[in-house]
Formats: C-alpha cells, structure tokens, sequence
C-alpha cells in the first residue's frame, strides 16, 4: 500500500503551493484547490481502511503493524537510526480518516466562513500545513519521526491560532500555546533520549513487539530517586502527551485558542491537535502496561481528576467557544482515563478500544458542535450567550445538526457518544469503582452544560438582534449536515472488531446495567437544564447567588492562569532566571570582556614596534643579532 504517502504528500504540496502563489491566486480560487487537495487524501484515507481492514491487514486473525513507506534519514550507529516512513495499524489507519474526514469539512465550511477574511490564501495554506502535520504524526514508523510532526503541529497551530495576528489577543493565546506546550514537549524529547538511550532504538515495532520485551529487559533496573529508567522515559513522555492534549495543570493554553478562526477551532478541538496526546499514549501503550505500569494509574488519575475540573467550569463560561474547549479537555480526559484502566488483548483491553472509539465518535460530533457555533457565530457576531436567544426559528438546519451533537456528547442513544461513553464506564466499573464514580458525576455535569449551552442559544428569550439572523450558506451548512449523519451511525460500527489493544478482534457489548446508569445521569443533567434554561427566569441568577463563591472561582477558572503567572513570574523568573541573567551578564560576559580588554591593552603596548620606520625595523634588526650573537659566544 505504497500510494498512503500520497495521503501525507498532497498537503505538503498544496500548502507549498497556497503560500508561493498566494499572491497570483484569487482567494476563492485558492480556497477550492486547498479543499480539492485535501478531497484527495481523503478519498485515499477511505481506501487505505479499505484496503488494510478488509484485505491486506489481517495476519493469522490479527490486525498487523504494516510498513507501507521507509527511508532513512539519519543514522546514528549501527542500530541506532531514524527513518522517514509510513506504518499502518488500526489506531493510524482509524486516525487517518478521521483527520482527513474533519478536515474536509473544516475546508468546505472555511469557504463560506472565511469569504472576505484578509488572508485567505494564508489561511488555506496553513490548514494544509497543519493536516500535513497531523497525518505525518500518526502514521510515523518511530518516535523521533513522531517528534518532529509533533512540533510542526505546534508550529501549525500557534500560526492558525495567531491568524488574526493584528489583534493582541490572538497573538498573545497563540504564544501561550506555543510555550506551554514546548514546555511539556521538553519532557517528551528528554523521555525519548531516556527510551533510546536505554533500548537503543526509535523504532515503535521493536519498542512494542513481544509485550514491549526490549524495554522490559533494557529498562527494569533502579535509575533515579527509586524509579526505574522505564518509569521516568514513559511518566515524561506522558508529560508531553499531558501538554498537547491539555490535561491538568498543563491545561491553561486550550481556552485561550479560542481566539483564531472557528473552523481552526474544530479542526485542533476535534480530530487533531489535542487527540496527539491520546495517540501517543495509545501507541506505546505495550511498554505502558509492561515496563511502567505505575505510570498508567498516573493518567488514570491526572484524567480523572481533569474531566472533573474542566465539566465543572465549562458550567460558569458564557463564551460558546469557551464552553466547547472546556467540554473538550473533560473529554479528552476521558480517553485518557480509559487508556489508563485498560490492559493489553481481549476483554482485559476494553479500555483501550473505548478510548480510541471514544477518540473517533467524539471527533465528529466535538467538529459538528464547533462548526454549529461558528454558523452561529456568522448570524449573530457575538460569542456571549447573552447576545444570543430564541434562533432555532431563524437557522433550522444549525439548531437540529447542534441538538444531534449535544445529545451524542450527552451519552444518549441511539447517537455515536452514547456507545463510546458507555465502553469508557464499563472499563472503569471493572478497574475502579472510585474513578467510575467520577466519570458517572461528569457524564451528568456533560449533559448539563451542554444543553444549558443549547437552550441559551436557540431557545430562552429572544434578543434584539441589529441584522436579522439567518441560516448559514449551504457551504457551510452542508458540513454540519454530513457531520450529523456521521454522529447518528458511526457509534454503531463494531469497533472492537477493527481496533483493539493486541490487534485481535473481539466482542465489546454493551454493559446494560452501565449503559442504564450513564442515560439516566444524562436525561437527569439534560432535566435540570430544561427547568434552568428553556424559559428566561430568574432561577440560574438565584443559583448563581446561592453558590456565588464557587461560581465565581469556577468562572474564573479556578484562578489558574493567575497561579501560572505567579509561577512564572515570581519564581522562575525572579527566583531563577534573573539569577541565571546575572551569572551571564557579570560573570561569562564579564570574563569575556576582561579577556578582550587585556587582548586590546597588550596589542597597544606593542603597538610601537609595528611602526612602518625602516630604520626602527633594521635597528631592531642589528640588536636582535648582537644579542644571538653574544649569547652563542656565552654560552
């Protein structure tokens, strides 16, 4: 299956081309060649699942890793090497069509959403940019490989999210994504030199094969401070994976990327950007569950304790988009949790299936719900739920595609978040029925404010609005329409058939007794938004008041921006930095400049005998050969 470079390819090339010509292309134009291109690599997505699930990837009942591309790059010794490659295996097959499936849509929306926006060109070239970057890191052959995409989707998304570069709240969320997570990408990059140091390969099929026995075998002595070397490579490539997927502290960048384009919004919110994360503990997985266990029961609490954090404050936010980027790191969370509960084949494995289908429900329904908003968005020009009320009159098609979706993240059947949820509950039921009760209460707080968010855009009361709102262009509601339909079926695909922790193919099922628990946690939060939200009244004032502490510390975020800024600000700059800054300053520099000084003071002492005078040169001359002179005689 040679032709999957192609899928990586065409992007590279369309956004080389978007960016060169820029200047030569009219921006309607530029904009249908950049979703052409991206129509290609999804079609080709489409064939390669074809191709790998149901002909080519199957070996003796198992999904096998396939390496379809490989070309070294550099080496290092003689085992040590990284490649340029393409491997094939569920979860990047699976991945595959999930991005370019979301970005498609994300491209045709862009369209109608973008029309008129300086930049055009730019902005399809660098949704290329970042589709390239996606696709390269989920189907890389080794860890560094995944390393380098990796950044570049950082770079990707500092650049869409600093779109609109001439206002300073763009620019100033663009920099705080970048530097938050180069701060978590440092721990990735120092966990890989631990992991290659150790096993003395980057490549994922030796680092995997055999239950992960290089590494269990390389990696299992004492290293530092009582952790093995395995333990600290894996908790530090976690931190990375905490960082691109915001988990709990490393969190604080998400919300503030609210600030580029809406659709860049669903494209890093649902099928990209924050999922890597999810991808990457997924990946290593086998040298999770046998090389550092105890770091699993680490994600499984840091996620846990996330989906908490992030459901309770998307509660308080009155920005639509802050209450989706809120709803999406409690859901990633969750992935993160299943992955940390699971073990490796069969049922023992639930987890990590639930994870990944987690993973690919919520990509269309998280893109649909961001994409709605956006429509939303281009009605009203507001972001504030208080500029907005009673528009499911004025935009139909917007209102039932964005029900579908809340009713889907709500975990209510028949929709695609219902199957996912409730394979995520029945793998924490069996782990730990304390982080089963977490994910129970947040399914519950899920359905509330989400449907608070519904009710508060098209129903409640109706505003004044300065244009009368309309439904959105049929390039952009097309989208929505295909997103819906994706939503209402996809839950419904055997997915344990296709993806699972060893490659073999099982029987999931639905846990009834779980399945009842985690609907009736949904219709009771959807309850009490519905007596809260479908009527103005003065009920989530009263409440609001009654609760006023917490609420304004929730509003607020719980403050951790400010504790980040205080971190930042008073330790390591003050405590560390200015420091360091002095050291530099008045030592290194300092010795420097002595050095230098001396240079210049001895090159003025003997500046003199480098007058030019011939005479001075032969005087010097005839002492320099009585002195040889008369010390060959003396001596």
């Amino acid at each position: 299956m040679g032709f999957t470079v192609y899928i990586i390819l065409v992007p590279i090339v369309m956004f080389l081309f978007l960016s060169l010509g820029s200047k030569w292309l009219k921006p309607r134009t530029a904009g249908i060649i950049g979703t052409a291109g991206m129509a290609v690599s999804t079609l080709l997505s489409y064939f390669t699942a074809y191709r790998y699930f149901f002909v080519e990837g199957q070996q003796n009942g198992v999904y096998a890793k396939i390496t379809a591309f490989t070309a070294e790059w550099l080496r290092f010794g003689d085992k040590l090497h990284i490649d340029m490659g393409v491997l094939l295996d569920p979860i990047s097959v699976m991945m595959l069509v999930v991005i370019t499936t979301v970005s498609l849509m994300v491209h045709l929306y862009s369209l109608g959403y973008m029309k008129g926006e300086v930049g055009f060109q730019r902005y399809f070239g660098l949704l290329s940019l970042f589709s390239f970057s996606m696709l390269g890191l989920v189907v890389a052959t080794n860890i560094f490989q995944m390393y380098i995409f990796w950044e570049l989707v950082g770079a990707s998304s500092y650049l869409l999210i600093g779109f609109y570069y001439t206002k300073p709240t763009a620019v100033a969320a663009s920099k705080k994504a970048f530097i938050v997570t180069r701060f978590a990408d440092l721990g990735f990059l120092i966990g890989i030199l631990i992991l290659s140091f150790n096993t003395g390969t980057f490549d994922f099929g030796l680092l995997t094969a055999d239950n992960a026995s290089l590494a269990v075998t390389t990696m299992s002595g004492g290293s530092f401070l009582g952790l093995s070397a395995a333990t600290w490579a894996m908790s530090l490539l976690f931190m990375g994976a905490a960082g691109k997927s915001a988990m709990f502290p490393l969190h604080i960048w998400l919300p503030d990327a609210m600030e580029g384009p809406t659709p860049v919004s669903a494209l890093i919110h649902a099928a990209t950007m924050v999922v890597a994360g999810v991808f990457l503990v997924a990946r290593m997985f086998p040298l999770y569950v046998f090389a550092a266990p105890d770091v699993l029961t680490l994600i499984t609490y840091v996620g846990a304790f996330t989906a908490l954090f992030a459901a309770v404050i998307a509660i308080t936010q009155t920005d639509i988009k802050r209450v989706l980027a809120f709803s999406t790191i409690s859901q990633i969370a969750y992935m993160m949790v299943a992955l940390g509960v699971s073990g490796m084949g069969g049922h023992a494995g639930e987890g990590y299936t639930a994870s990944m289908f987690h993973l690919f429900t919520h990509a269309f329904f998280k893109a649909l719900l961001f994409l709605g908003a956006g429509a939303v968005i281009h009605a009203v020009h507001s972001n504030e739920m208080e500029n907005m009320g009673g528009l499911r009159k004025y935009m139909p098609v917007t209102h039932i595609t964005f029900l579908i979706a809340c009713l889907a993240i709500s975990g209510i059947p028949p929709f695609s978040g219902f199957f996912s949820k409730d394979e995520i509950l029945s793998a924490a039921f069996q782990h730990d029925k304390f982080i089963f009760a977490v994910l129970w209460v947040v399914a519950g707080l899920t359905a509330f404010y989400m449907f608070r968010l519904y009710y508060r855009i098209f129903w409640g009361a109706e505003r004044r609005y300065d244009k009368h709102p309309h439904e959105a262009p049929a390039v952009m509601y097309v989208p929505l329409i295909v997103l819906a339909a994706l939503t209402c079926v996809c839950g419904m695909l055997p997915f344990s058939k296709f993806v699972s922790s060893d490659g073999a193919p099982f029987s999931a099922g639905i846990n009834w007794g779980i399945a009842s628990a985690s609907v009736l946690v949904g219709i009771a939060g959807i309850a009490v938004a519905t007596w809260f939200y479908k009527k103005a009244s003065d009920r989530p004032a009263r409440a609001a008041a009654k609760w006023a502490g917490f609420w304004d510390a929730a509003s607020h975020k719980f403050y951790m921006d400010e504790v980040w800024q205080f971190v930042t600000k008073k330790i390591i700059f003050r405590c560390v930095s200015r420091p360091i800054a002095w050291f530099d300053r008045h030592v290194i520099d300092g010795t420097m400049n002595a050095l230098g000084t001396m240079t210049e003071k001895a090159s003025e002492t003997i500046e003199p005998v480098q007058s030019g005078k011939v005479q001075t040169y032969a005087l010097v001359f005839v002492f320099s050969v009585l002195i040889i002179t008369v010390g060959v005689f003396l001596l």
